[in-house]
């Protein structure tokens, strides 16, 4: 399972496992507790294979954010997303030094940690991206 069937629904806590299509939208599985809702589309719905993070040379997809935070805390847990906004900027600017700070907010290293943790506590390991992918844009070049 890579970061492309796990979702972010706004208005909903955690993150989610993409498991069925339907016809008004989908089915999808709760990673914090396991229960599964219906999906229409009208929920704000983020895929996190989409999200990338801004740095001041390019945009970093939150894979790779995830795997620096995985090679800095060894595949442990990183730091809780309730720790001070401080705590939050000085741990965040080790594993992405040269982030924008006037446009990646205390909140977004919240939900950024959250997700991560979410992640590593249900056995989510490899953030890497889909070698298929890579391979598609060998070709193309």
């Amino acid at each position: 399972m890579g970061l492309d069937k796990i979702l972010a629904i706004s208005g909903k806590p955690g993150l989610y496992e993409l498991t069925a299509q339907t016809r008004g939208g989908f089915v999808a599985k709760s990673l914090l507790d396991g229960k599964k809702i219906a999906v229409n589309m009208r929920h704000n719905v983020s895929i996190l294979s989409e999200i990338a993070i801004y740095t001041y040379t390019e945009e970093i997809p939150l894979g790779e954010v995830f795997q620096k935070i995985k090679e800095k805390e060894n595949g442990e847990e990183a730091i809780s997303h309730k720790a001070s906004k401080k705590e939050l900027e000085d741990y965040f600017s080790e594993v992405l030094p040269d982030y924008d700070e006037d446009r990646v907010y205390a909140s977004d290293m919240k939900k950024i940690f959250q997700w991560y943790n979410i992640l590593i506590k249900n056995g989510f390991t490899d953030f890497s991206k889909e070698e298929k992918a890579e391979e598609t844009k060998d070709e193309e070049e």
